[in-house]
Order: C-alpha cells, then structure tokens, then sequence
C-alpha cells in the first residue's frame, strides 16, 4: 500500500470513526466486482447493445399477462444479465460494509443495485432504489415478497394482501421509484453526518440528490471509486480504488484501533 492512499485510509477512518451517524450510498461498481455487467461505461450492457426502450413501465401495464411471462423467461436465464446476476456472491466490498454495520460504524445502505448481495452478505439495515430482484411487489399498497412467496400459476397473478397489481421488485423503465423508498433514503440522508460513497459516480438521480443532502447538513463525504465523479471535489477523501480493495483496508483499520 503506498503511503498517500494508507493516508486516505486513516483519514476515511478518522471521520467514520467520528461520525455520529454514517451512512453509505453504493452503485454498480461493487456489483460489477461480483461479475455483473453494468448498464453505462466500457463493456456495459447498454453500451454495447444500445439501451431498451424507455417506456418498459407502461408496456408492462397495458399487458400485464404478457409482461409477466417476458419477466420470467428473463429470471430463467433468458438473457446475459440474468444469468450474471444468478451467479453472482457477495464480495470483499460487501462483506465490509455487513461488517462496518454489525460494528456499528455504518448505520445504513443506500443502494442503486438490484442483485441482492447486500442481504446475502449479511447487512440488514438496506434501503435499495431501483428495487431487488428477488422480490416481488405490489403497485397498490407497496408490499413487498420474495418471488418463491407467491402463487404464479395464474399469471398476472393478485396481491395476497389487497388484490392489487403485483410485478417484480426491480424498477422499470418509466415507473415511479416507490415512495417508501425515496423517503427512506431522504430521512438517512437528513440524519447523517458523514456519507461513505462507493462503487457509484453519484450522477443519476435520485441517487445524486443524497450527497448534495448531507453536504448541505455539514456532513462529510468518503469516496471510493476507480474514477472521478462530480463529487471527488467535494469529498474529505476521495480514494482512486475498487471497493472491493478499499473498504476491507477500512475496516481493518477501523478495528485496529
């Protein structure tokens, strides 16, 4: 390790160390160490294959039947993205940030990512944007189970709960981002006092709104990121690093105090 980033390092430490609550906001970078392709950047999905329509929402909701049935042929393996996000594990990334809050260090996960590594890892308190793969969700009354959960034999099938319209848990392209979420994320913003950002350029709202909050609150941000982004200037420390490098590197240096 050279000495200008073990210095990055202990200086991330100092303000986790000193925050009275710190979050983390994550994109992904941290996925893509787990093997899945990103969307946006070199070799992402979309790049390479230019982006799906932008009107998925509203086609899945003038056919619900059909939507269903692409949605599964999709979660079967239908297409690369799928069976990456099938394989994936957890890795060092997500295993820090799970250890970071069973130490009581992070308070919360903001994510944009739908894999579900997180959870696996072993971190619970999540909040995750764009929604979780794994899940399903009803656009009535917003709740929220793992797909083995309910009955699909009838397709679409009916909410358990107020036989509203269910979906998967991923949001879609021209779908609201569910308001229990957004508002989650906005009352860990407000709360915090310190944000660790890693894995994500933070330029796609709504995830880029989140730093602008806690910077106007006087907090301090911690990135860790292979690139720059719009908010390297306004970090306290602004690490040029893979997640999966640096925040195992933060943890140790957070327990060897």
């Amino acid at each position: 390790m050279n000495a200008v980033f073990s210095d990055d390092i202990d200086r991330a430490a100092d303000a986790l160390a000193s925050a009275r609550y710190a979050i983390a906001l994550v994109g992904a970078g941290i996925s893509v160490e787990s093997g899945i392709p990103p969307f946006r950047g070199a070799g992402g999905l979309w790049t390479t294959r230019g982006e799906p329509p932008m009107d998925g929402y509203a086609r899945f909701m003038e056919d619900l039947s059909g939507g269903w049935l692409s949605m599964l042929e999709r979660r079967g393996g239908g297409d690369e993205f799928a069976r990456a996000l099938a394989a994936a594990k957890p890795n060092a990334a997500h295993h820090a940030l799970a250890e970071l809050e069973r130490d009581g260090i992070l308070r919360h996960t903001i994510t944009q990512n739908i894999d579900n590594l997180h959870f696996a890892a072993g971190s619970v308190a999540v909040t995750e944007i764009h929604g979780n793969r794994t899940k399903i969700r009803c656009i009535d009354c917003g709740g929220r189970w793992p797909f083995e959960e309910i009955d699909l034999s009838e397709l679409p099938p009916a909410c358990p709960v107020c036989r509203g319209i269910l979906k998967g848990d991923t949001v879609m392209f021209g779908e609201p981002i569910p308001q229990a979420a957004l508002a989650e994320c906005y009352r860990q913003a407000e709360r915090a006092d310190c944000m660790l950002i890693a894995g994500t350029s933070a330029s796609v709202t709504p995830a880029a709104w989140f730093p602008e909050v806690v910077l106007q609150r006087d907090g301090v941000l911690i990135e860790v990121n292979p690139e720059a982004t719009p908010f390297s200037g306004l970090a306290l420390v602004s690490m040029r690093a893979a997640a999966g490098e640096a925040l195992p590197l933060l943890l140790d240096r957070l327990r060897a105090r």
